[in-house]
């Protein structure tokens, strides 16, 4: 079970001393929420046309990348990290190795902004998800564990769409980018799909003692019917075949994972503001699937998914689980900050706004745009206020981690 070993001590008065590169989930989720306020920033000036973006690709396919290479692959590789380390019982990278990784993906957040070659920030960038790949895979591969092997082909699989991206930022055929960030999206929303069929039952178990239902079926067909959608969806893009089998897998998929996340339901779980946020998480992908099925059908446009797939999917339920992980991790009650369910409710107003504004009020989509990047920059900025100083210091138990 993912993060069985997350310690719940009650918390005492914590050490001030500097613990940054402890263990990986620290530097990654503190960067993640400060990279989530300021390149959105930089977006929404960029849609002012006061910033221009890095490469040969439009602001808004850089837009892409970075929210899903920057910001999502920080909270992955904070999250698997850490979590290999409880699943292996072998000690993760920590001090400088760690730092030397952190600095790789922080270089390539940086690198395309200043006045060097395209091709050397290209690089640096696609350097980070082969170490992290290794870094995860080889305590995995030691100790035999079959079942978490998917999580390394899902890091190969962000390996080579971060490549078609760099691809086309470097001037070859513009449809790699597209097609690269398409690969990224589903592969990440499978990632999803997996580690939240693992721990969002758990937490909810072990938080309200009880026992989700779950039906085997269901369970089994879940990562399944994403799985098959992804492959789907993207061999659509790439030979643009009918829509008719995407709009069926789509359809599918969002019956089946709101069977899922109906079985996981527990009325109690609204009143744990760490719960309802993950389960509102999931919910979200369940309305990208829908949407995409009726995209795929021609009634409403590709970008209500995308939105609801990122925004609300990747965005909502990061936050909540590096909220819980980290409080865990850093000898704390798991009782979210008096703040953070407000919190939580901005970033699922921030979906909210992306996804369903622009369906209620479609000629004001500039406004929502910066509705929407406000909220969202608002939600992480307090959660790098309160969370922060938890990141940086050691554990408030003294244990190490």
């Amino acid at each position: 079970m993912a993060l069985v070993s997350i310690e719940e001590s009650k918390q005492t008065s914590p050490s001030k001393g500097f613990a940054l590169f402890a263990l990986g989930f620290r530097p990654f989720f503190l960067s993640a929420g400060v990279f989530a306020v300021i390149f959105m920033g930089l977006w929404l000036a960029s849609l002012q046309g006061a910033i221009a973006t890095p490469g040969e690709i439009p602001a808004v396919a850089w837009h892409g990348h970075e929210m899903l290479f920057g910001y999502a692959v920080a909270v992955i590789g904070g999250f698997l990290l850490t979590a290999t380390q409880n699943w292996t019982s072998i000690p993760m990278p920590k001090g400088g190795p760690l730092a030397a990784l952190f600095a790789l993906w922080l270089a390539g957040r940086v690198l395309p902004y200043l006045p060097v070659p395209y091709l050397l920030a290209a690089c640096v960038d696609l350097l980070f998800l082969p170490l992290l790949l290794v870094a995860v895979l080889r305590p995995v591969l030691r100790v035999k564990q079959v079942r978490n092997y998917a999580f390394s082909v899902m890091l190969l699989g962000l390996t080579a769409a971060n490549a078609l991206f760099q691809a086309a930022a470097l001037g070859l055929d513009p449809a790699y980018a597209m097609a690269g960030l398409s690969l990224a999206l589903y592969l990440i929303v499978l990632m999803i799909v997996v580690m939240g069929g693992r721990v969002i039952p758990y937490f909810i178990e072990r938080r309200l003692n009880s026992t989700t239902q779950k039906w085997t079926a269901v369970e089994w067909l879940a990562p399944a019917t994403a799985i098959a959608l992804l492959a789907v969806l993207f061999a659509a893009q790439l030979t643009q075949v009918g829509q008719a089998l995407p709009a069926l897998l789509a359809a599918a998929a969002a019956i089946v994972h709101g069977i899922r996340l109906a079985g996981w339901h527990d009325k109690r779980l609204w009143g744990v503001p760490l719960l309802w946020v993950l389960y509102l998480g999931y919910g979200w992908l369940v309305v990208g699937f829908a949407l995409d099925a009726l995209h795929a059908a021609g009634w409403v446009p590709p970008f209500l998914a995308l939105h609801a797939y990122a925004t609300g999917g990747i965005g909502v339920l990061t936050l909540g689980m590096m909220s819980r992980v980290s409080l865990g991790h850093t000898g704390r009650m798991l009782e979210a900050p008096r703040i953070m369910p407000w919190v939580f409710g901005l970033i699922n107003l921030a979906a909210a706004v992306r996804v369903f504004g622009p369906l209620l009020l479609p000629e004001h989509v500039t406004v929502l745009h910066q509705l929407g990047g406000g909220l969202w920059m608002a939600s992480f900025a307090v959660f790098v206020a309160i969370y922060g100083p938890m990141l940086w210091h050691r554990r408030a138990d003294g244990k190490p981690g």
